[in-house]
């Protein structure tokens, strides 16, 4: 009796787990961007500031932060590559661009506190790439001060109706 107390135990339990989760309960579903679009805004914004006369780094990245496009230009500074990196980072987690994340700062201190984290960076020039409500990527330009995000801007124009 033993026994058959222990199985039907065990089976309740089993059976409870497959209670548990609600009926409408179902996977995410999103969307990623691609490498052929990821490398069009890289190469967008490489070539805005090159008309402008700068020599800068455009580093995108997907939804977890992850690097997936690096350019760097003849002749951009060394730094311009972890600055456009942690740009690009910091617009993604925070979904804001970077210079609404350092005018934040004086507003809501948790700002400054967050520049502790790895990664992060309160400098403009990083731009949160969005597909409706949802931010799929991160871009960050270095190397043009005060018109990073306008070359960022102008490789995002070239993929714009993909977007969608």
């Amino acid at each position: 009796m033993s026994s058959t107390v222990h199985r039907l135990s065990a089976a309740a339990f089993v059976a409870s787990f497959a209670f548990a989760a609600p009926v409408s309960a179902q996977l995410i579903q999103h969307r990623d961007l691609s490498y052929a679009i990821a490398k069009t805004i890289a190469e967008g914004a490489l070539e805005d500031c090159k008309a402008r006369g700068y020599a800068v780094t455009v580093v995108v990245v997907d939804r977890g932060g992850d690097t997936m496009v690096t350019l760097r230009a003849d002749n951009a500074s060394p730094v311009t590559l972890e600055n456009a990196r942690r740009k690009a980072y910091t617009a993604r987690m925070f979904r804001i661009t970077t210079a609404e994340f350092v005018k934040a700062m004086a507003t809501q201190p948790v700002r400054r506190e967050q520049t502790t984290l790895p990664g992060i960076i309160a400098i403009p020039g990083g731009v949160p790439l969005k597909v409706g409500d949802d931010t799929i990527a991160g871009i960050g330009v270095s190397g043009s001060p005060g018109v990073d995000e306008e070359c960022v801007m102008a490789g995002i124009d070239k993929v714009k109706d993909q977007l969608k």
